[in-house]
């Protein structure tokens, strides 16, 4: 038996932000630039308290400090932005017990969809998985490509790749997840090809209704030490995932390598002791017990040194 979890309620397509009415006297939580980048103008919320310091990759001490220094009379709180800032609204308006409303900026994490949220604890990623921290509106509107650049668009490109390839290969896998996660790769895929960003939105959100009810396995495990020493999350995906892909003798190692070269990322090094780093790696569990294959000590350490070649 299969259970399917997603949003109460998805709203996507062009202007899709402009034509949704806004609930007043909302906490509004985004990173540095929302102002800048006319976002909030775009929005056009009425009566809302912004909160814009999130920060790339962020910890539960943000979560903390929004808690802290806000009143919680708010009617919901409001994602603006990409994974950072959708991860900590999903937390903040779960502790809230607030409507939550996410709407993202850079279509990679497929967290507007997901009931993942990634956070930082004790200085280590850390993901929280729970029913309660998926919105209650998903809004997807590729307005916000428009300006984004291009390192923040191959990023988020790859990352939503990495999610529905890995997913799709995943031991939990089934028929439903299978299907959104092959036609968002195909979307992706199509869209890196051709450079037709614009086009990534609806990839991104499909792609995280598939690998949301499902899960991201090896590439993922393997990704959070090099972004625990300040690696774009996607960037170090982009070398991660073509490794565990061809370890787990993936059906996409060929598609997914390609696109990576297409997509001219440079490569990564780990500075950690190698097997430190395999000794954090294997304690996520989430990942590895869901990967295709089993995965040894050794392994790792073996992938670890084939990435840092």
């Amino acid at each position: 038996m299969y259970t399917i979890r997603q949003p109460k309620e998805i709203i996507f397509g062009k202007n899709s932000c402009q034509n949704f009415d806004f609930p007043k006297n909302t906490l509004l939580i985004t990173s540095g630039g929302a102002k800048s980048r006319g976002w909030l103008d775009y929005l056009k919320i009425e009566k809302f308290e912004l909160f814009d310091k999130v920060e790339p990759n962020p910890s539960m001490e943000t979560v903390d400090r929004i808690l802290s220094e806000y009143n919680q009379n708010f009617s919901s709180v409001i994602g603006l932005g990409g994974g950072s800032s959708l991860d900590v609204a999903k937390f903040v308006g779960n502790k809230l017990k607030k409507t939550k409303i996410l709407i993202p900026t850079t279509f990679g994490s497929g967290s507007e969809v997901t009931r993942i949220s990634v956070l930082k604890v004790d200085g280590k990623k850390t993901s929280f998985h729970s029913d309660n921290l998926l919105a209650d509106i998903s809004i997807i509107d590729p307005y916000f490509i428009k300006n984004t650049p291009m390192e923040i668009i191959k990023n988020s490109a790859i990352d939503a790749c990495a999610q529905c390839t890995e997913a799709y290969d995943s031991k939990i896998a089934n028929e439903y997840t299978r299907l959104f996660c092959k036609k968002a790769f195909d979307i992706l895929e199509k869209t890196i090809i051709n450079e037709k960003y614009e086009d990534l939105a609806y990839g991104a959100m499909i792609c995280g209704l598939g690998f949301g009810n499902a899960s991201t396995t090896l590439g993922h495990a393997l990704s959070y030490v090099f972004s625990n020493e300040g690696i774009s999350h996607g960037h170090a995906l982009a070398f991660t995932t073509t490794i565990a892909h061809k370890f787990n003798d993936s059906q996409f190692y060929e598609r997914f390598k390609f696109l990576v070269e297409k997509l001219k990322f440079k490569p990564i090094k780990l500075n950690q002791d190698l097997n430190d780093a395999s000794t954090l790696i294997q304690k996520d569990r989430k990942h590895l017990d869901n990967n295709p294959k089993n995965v040894s000590n050794e392994d790792i350490i073996k992938l670890l040194l084939l990435i840092n070649s």
